[in-house]
């Protein structure tokens, strides 16, 4: 076995695959290697700078250390949504292609029969089954959901590199076999907006004391059925207008 080597691991798994064909799923593989392709030379990541596993549904990725993360995620955040965009808009639904993926780094090592090996990618492969990821692919406008390690957070994500919002990634933690996991996943939603109490609306928001009466303004204490006040009354700013105002209703309603 080879010495562990740093790299930067790179995870995309097909949504869905077992229930299709055989010819579906040749057909998605297909697709799913030449869109991986398509995707790394567009964020500078040359052949000679990565190697490839086939895991069936999925393809794993071991990227040299030496290339940018930050173009990776920029990629990935992009092109590969555009991609699948353009993919699905005239597929059937067995031929649709939606796509969980995971960006990670870590320590891998290549065995004598190319078998990976590696705490790390066995870290990125618990992040990618995630139940939490697969929620969030299902419960998301797109065809993609993202997830990035920890460590890649850290190091990249939270500096804010163009075309990388770090308060788009959202905390999460993952159960599992290697004990509890943290990790973040992108969404364009802040979490407070999809789970958070909606704020009250301000015509709720009353002086303490106060009687609300329909169809009434509270001025100063002085409650004026119909919204109607008249006599000489001073404005904000120390304007002073004169006779009867009206906000709302005909004169007279409620009287």
């Amino acid at each position: 076995m080879s010495d562990p080597v740093n790299s930067t691991i790179l995870l995309l798994d097909i949504e869905k695959y077992s229930d299709r064909d055989d010819v579906e799923q040749a057909y998605l593989r297909r697709m799913l290697f030449d869109l991986t392709d398509r995707a790394l030379l567009a964020a500078g990541i040359e052949e000679t700078l990565r190697r490839r596993a086939d895991r069936g549904d999925s393809v794993m990725e071991l990227i040299d250390s030496n290339a940018s993360v930050t173009a990776l995620l920029r990629t990935l955040l992009t092109v590969v949504p555009a991609e699948l965009r353009a993919l699905n808009r005239l597929a059937s639904s067995s031929a649709r292609m939606r796509l969980r993926g995971v960006v990670a780094s870590g320590y891998v090592a290549v065995d004598r029969d190319g078998g990976w090996v590696g705490s790390d990618l066995n870290h990125a492969c618990r992040l990618l089954d995630a139940e939490v990821l697969r929620e969030a692919l299902r419960e998301g406008p797109g065809d993609f959901a993202l997830c990035v390690s920890e460590p890649v957070y850290r190091g990249v994500v939270r500096h804010n590199h163009p075309g990388v919002v770090a308060e788009e990634f959202h905390a999460v933690t993952v159960d599992s076999k290697n004990g509890v996991l943290q990790a973040r996943i992108h969404s364009l939603f802040p979490q407070a907006q999809a789970s958070g109490p909606a704020p009250e609306p301000l015509a709720t928001a009353r002086p303490s004391g106060s009687v609300p009466r329909t169809g009434a303004f509270d001025f100063g204490g002085a409650t004026v059925n119909g919204g109607v006040f008249g006599g000489s009354n001073h404005g904000i700013g120390g304007g002073t207008f004169h006779g009867d105002v009206h906000l709302g209703g005909a004169p007279g309603e409620g009287a």
